[in-house]
């Protein structure tokens, strides 16, 4: 089994930033993917970013030049640094892990974080 223990979430002013962290635990062998997603009020969840166990990111184009996905396979914990933060911002953030065993895939979600953009 795998744990994920997410901080940084908050409320913040319009323009302003916060960063969130999502750190891995348990049975890790292999992290394929990481990433972030966020569900609002009455919406689905959608996709914020995610980043490959290569490092390479991808962006939902609503966050693309002001969200940065990052993270440190040492410590196995990404980060999701949210900068010119705005009110549609507003949000549970949720990380996800794929993990592979033995070819199969396996995700993970954890319990996921407010973000409230408001002045």
């Amino acid at each position: 089994q795998v744990q994920l223990v997410e901080s940084g979430g908050g409320l913040v002013q319009p323009g302003g930033s916060l960063r969130l962290s999502c750190a891995a635990s348990g049975r890790i062998f292999s992290i394929k993917a990481m990433g972030w997603y966020r569900q609002a009020p009455g919406k689905q969840r959608e996709l914020v970013a995610v980043i490959s166990s290569g490092g390479s990111p991808n962006y939902a184009d609503s966050v693309k030049g002001r969200f940065t996905i990052s993270r440190d396979n040492a410590k196995n914990t990404v980060y999701l640094q949210m900068n010119s933060l705005k009110p549609e911002d507003t949000a549970v953030y949720y990380c996800n892990v794929i993990v592979t065993r033995a070819i199969i895939e396996y995700s993970y979600w954890g319990q996921g974080t407010q973000v409230t953009v408001s002045s």
